[in-house]
């Protein structure tokens, strides 16, 4: 059977996409990192048959020899960390098997957000659309300032001196939402704390115009990505492209920034937590001061056409869209601040 070495299983991707691969493969030998005995405790008691391991990130001696010992690697726990992704490269070089090793990365579409970055320009429309099939030259040679192009060019010359060896594939997903399914972490980024903040200030928030756009994917079909992808590295490579052109999009549709923030304000407004529903103006700098990395998450455009998956591995995600989610998020969030509905003055401050 195959063996995996998993990285962030407690996290909100990784722990749903544990989830998802060791229902349809509890015959695979699975061994997770884990920081601490608390996140260890989490994944035994949903998964007692997985081996653990104690380490983080920097644990680099200890990566490169699970590594070593996997059949296949799959990093959900950063799309940033230099040292960790090169030391599970090397792990998997070192091999001893005559088949090869496979590394499935996850990145993340804020790669895509360079422009609007570099032009510190934030909610204002932009038609530039990026596509993971005929575009993917221009995917993977994008400016090295973008966010996660500093791995992402680590794992993109990974195979270059071992390509019998190692085989990598690279995830790229964008904004992720609906509730996780792991042991530990199951909220996301981008749509609960959109959620909290419209609680936190009485009123919806939109950076500028609001006239950006992002791709969506529900975390329920993107962990099928790595079902599909685990699988075609358990059969050798299968359908899936890799190396060079193993980098693939995850997406299910476009929204627009400032109709999410208005469905959320309406929702945070009927579900009793804030006074009216109206929706707020922010610049990027205001935005900031809500959330470190709100002017990009929510005010930076970023449109990446997933084509390689549905073409090459069959995968159709289908699970409901972000809007669909937001009466959900509203309630969670509410819950983690102790609300109860019709606690908008308190919510308001």
């Amino acid at each position: 059977m195959p063996k995996l070495f998993l990285l962030g299983s407690t996290g909100y991707v990784g722990g749903d996409a544990l989830h998802v691969i060791y229902n349809a493969h509890p015959d695979y030998e699975y061994t997770c990192l884990v920081r601490n005995s608390e996140k260890g405790a989490s994944v035994a008691a949903q998964y007692p048959k997985v081996r653990l391991v104690y380490g983080d990130l920097d644990s680099v001696d200890l990566l490169t020899e699970e590594a070593s010992k996997a059949d296949i690697v799959s990093n959900w726990a950063s799309a940033d960390h230099e040292a960790a992704t090169t030391a599970l490269l090397k792990g998997l070089s070192q091999r001893t098997s005559s088949t090869p090793g496979f590394y499935i990365h996850t990145s993340g579409t804020g790669l895509l957000c360079f422009g609007d970055m570099s032009r510190n320009s934030y909610g204002e429309a932009s038609t530039t659309i990026f596509d993971d099939w005929d575009g993917l030259k221009e995917v993977t040679s994008i400016p090295d300032q973008a966010p996660h192009r500093n791995v992402d060019k680590i794992v993109l010359a990974g195979p270059n001196s071992n390509a019998e060896k190692v085989k990598t594939a690279i995830v790229c997903p964008p904004t992720i939402y609906d509730k996780g399914r792991g042991p530990d972490n199951q909220r996301s980024i981008q749509l609960p704390e959109l959620t909290r903040a419209t609680i936190e200030n009485g009123h919806g928030i939109q950076v500028g115009e609001g006239q950006t756009r992002w791709t969506q994917i529900n975390v329920h079909d993107l962990s099928v990505l790595y079902l599909l992808l685990v699988e075609a590295a358990a059969a050798g490579g299968g359908r899936a492209t890799w190396g060079p052109e193993g980098y693939y999009f995850a997406d299910n549709g476009e929204f627009l920034w400032a109709d999410v923030a208005k469905a959320v304000a309406r929702e945070v407004h009927k579900q009793g937590f804030i006074k009216e529903d109206k929706v707020v103006r922010y610049s990027a700098e205001e935005t900031q001061k809500v959330h470190p990395f709100g002017p990009v998450v929510w005010g930076a455009n970023s449109r990446g056409n997933a084509i390689r998956a549905k073409k090459l591995l069959g995968w159709a995600p289908k699970d409901r869209d972000i809007v669909a989610t937001i009466p959900d998020a509203v309630e969670i969030e509410a819950q983690r601040k102790g609300l109860k509905p019709g606690h908008a003055v308190k919510a308001a401050g």
